[in-house]
């Protein structure tokens, strides 16, 4: 059980974090209103590594039964988790103005660090701990 959780948990970790370098660079040519977000790489390859993240996570869960309503930690990035999905998807695509769509983005990635926080932390404080 060990090399696969070993290998779960490197799998999760690495997929969260180019996802979320993507997504910061997407916000960004999001906001310059700039045709690479129009791409069809761009438009594709977030989505299939979301989904392997997701997958990954999900594994994870099952793998070592840890449920989020019996994880705070789990139940609370879960719950970022929405959050950051909703303002991620104003700051790419939905918010009219490039101020709503930058302040959005800007709190999209705060709630990603406040998911990582969590994650490593094992807590809902997330990194004040």
């Amino acid at each position: 059980m060990l090399p696969l959780y070993l290998t779960l948990k490197s799998l999760h970790v690495s997929l969260a974090l180019v996802s979320g370098a993507l997504f910061a660079l997407r916000a960004l040519w999001s906001v310059t209103e700039s045709p690479w977000l129009e791409r069809s790489w761009v438009r594709v390859l977030p989505h299939l590594l979301d989904t392997l993240l997701l997958a990954a996570g999900l594994s994870l869960m099952v793998l070592t039964t840890q449920w989020p309503h019996q994880t705070p930690w789990l139940a609370a990035k879960l719950t970022a988790l929405l959050a950051y999905v909703g303002f991620g998807s104003l700051a790419l695509r939905r918010a009219a103005s490039v101020r709503t769509r930058a302040l959005s983005a800007c709190l999209a990635l705060l709630i990603f660090v406040y998911m990582l926080g969590a994650a490593h932390r094992h807590s809902v404080l997330s990194w004040l701990v």
